[in-house]
């Protein structure tokens, strides 16, 4: 049976052609411009049902690209920090000298020794400890493993 009437248009802007890269160019956690991490702890700790979904996906992912030669991968969780706050192992880190110079100033330099400019205004990404609690954190940890804060009790 057909209608006489229009289609009615759907309201709202259209649908995206890239619905994953603005969802991910929208600042969430665990994501740059190269990469997109989710944390394993976590994700194993979803409910059932998200975590069917996430098989699916990622066995639909990894039987498109599993040809693709995947290098081993190394995530190391890390912070933004001002470049002038960071201590000599922290400078060793991301690659920066500081000195005292004749004047007595401190001169932030590269490992080509290159003076950096502005070396207050500059931030750079530094290691930290891993703020998601892990499936082999410590069973004494005030979170458990589904992330909700145990109460305190009153003693």
């Amino acid at each position: 049976m057909f209608t006489p009437d229009p289609i009615p248009r759907p309201s709202g802007p259209p649908a995206s052609s890239t619905p994953l890269r603005d969802y991910l160019a929208g600042g969430r956690p665990g994501v740059d411009q190269t990469y997109a991490v989710i944390p394993r702890s976590l994700a194993e700790t979803m409910p059932l049902p998200w975590q069917q979904q996430m098989v699916h996906l990622m066995a639909e992912f990894h039987r498109t690209y599993g040809h693709l030669t995947w290098p081993a991968y190394r995530v190391i969780p890390s912070r933004h920090e001002r470049l002038v706050d960071l201590d000599e192992d922290q400078l060793a880190e991301v690659g920066v000298i500081m000195e005292i110079d004749s004047d007595g100033d401190l001169v932030y330099r590269e490992r080509t020794g290159r003076p950096i400019e502005n070396a207050e205004d500059r931030t750079v990404l530094v290691s930290c400890l891993d703020p998601i609690p892990s499936s082999y954190a410590n069973a004494n940890d005030s979170t458990p493993p589904r992330g909700f804060p145990q109460p305190k009790l009153n003693a």
